[in-house]
């Protein structure tokens, strides 16, 4: 006979009972003319007792996939079914989401710069604080859904602890069940959750599902398989988990510069595995010309290229990732 949960799951003033699932908001502060700063929360409360997941999206306001994977993962997942807990906050960066861009209009801050955040900070360290103390802290994993802005690029997980980190084993792994196909496997700048958290024991992952305005259907159901393969490997929901027999791992970026400026014609795309010197694009002036051939400066994985296919002298047509390796 399988053991019932006894515990509550509570984040502030949010309140979920076992076999319950709870919404709401976590009050952070004051706007000016007085209207709340609140965070919107989901506690999912299983029937059963396990572990507890965390997982939060919009952290950069400009990045909308990861409320779009937890819209649905929301929709498919019943209290009744689960083993443990979820705590799911849809919308991190409240006040860059409205701007619809990535920095706070309100303190000019990335809220993924800020964790684990200071309770006398700025109005992104204050919310950073909040959720870290009161929601990840009791987090057994966590998962941090990120888009590379409205820049194109692969979909791939992000470890940002180094390997000599205490958590660099157990993050690998948790990026490795998610199963996307491509992992970054490379210590980031501080203030990342994906820092914070495996700095008190937490494996945390950072997925980032593609690059677009607005959303993107391919990189969106990625993202709802890697968090229902966490799940299942996890044992919070029955079922198989769907993870590649093998994955690429990366451990750092290089740039591709342009010398002229003019248009870029890519020769490759995305997710193409380039060898050194390998043609990448054309560069053609504002007649049609070819001024110039862009080579490969390495061997990688062709995993970014910007918006909008015209460049300056010097300018960037896109990063390699790079050596790469197999999980």
């Amino acid at each position: 006979m399988r053991k019932t949960n006894s515990h509550k799951l509570t984040v502030g003033s949010l309140v979920a009972e076992p076999g319950t699932q709870t919404e709401g908001h976590l009050s952070i502060g004051i706007l000016p003319d007085g209207t709340p700063i609140r965070v919107p929360i989901v506690l999912i409360n299983g029937k059963q007792p396990g572990k507890s997941l965390y997982i939060q999206a919009i952290s950069d306001g400009n990045e909308l996939n990861g409320i779009a994977v937890v819209h649905e993962i929301l929709r498919m997942i019943n209290p009744d079914e689960i083993s443990g807990s979820l705590i799911i906050v849809p919308v991190v960066n409240v006040h860059a989401f409205h701007a619809k861009q990535a920095y706070s209009p309100v303190d000019n801050v990335k809220m993924n710069r800020c964790f684990p955040g200071r309770s006398d900070g700025t109005s992104s360290e204050r919310i950073a604080n909040q959720l870290f103390e009161k929601a990840i802290r009791q987090a057994d994993y966590c998962i941090d859904l990120h888009q590379g802005g409205v820049q194109p690029m692969i979909d791939e997980v992000r470890v940002r602890v180094g390997e000599k980190h205490k958590c660099h084993k157990a993050c690998l792994t948790l990026a490795r069940v998610f199963g996307i196909g491509y992992i970054l496997d490379q210590r980031g700048p501080r203030g990342q959750l994906a820092q914070a958290a495996p700095d008190i024991g937490i494996p945390t992952i950072d997925p980032e599902l593609g690059g677009t305005h607005g959303w993107d259907t391919t990189s969106i159901n990625k993202g709802v398989k890697g968090v229902l393969n966490v799940l299942k490997h996890y044992k919070f929901i029955d079922g198989k988990p769907e993870i590649p027999d093998k994955q690429i791992v990366v451990n750092k970026f290089v740039s591709i510069l342009s010398n002229k400026g003019g248009f870029v014609y890519y020769k490759t795309k995305l997710y193409d595995q380039l060898e050194a010197r390998q043609p990448i694009a054309e560069i053609r002036d504002v007649f049609g010309q070819v001024v110039e051939v862009v080579r490969s400066p390495a061997e990688g994985i062709f995993w970014s290229h910007p918006i909008y296919p015209m460049v300056a002298s010097g300018g960037l047509i896109g990063k390699i990732g790079t050596p790469i390796s197999y999980l």
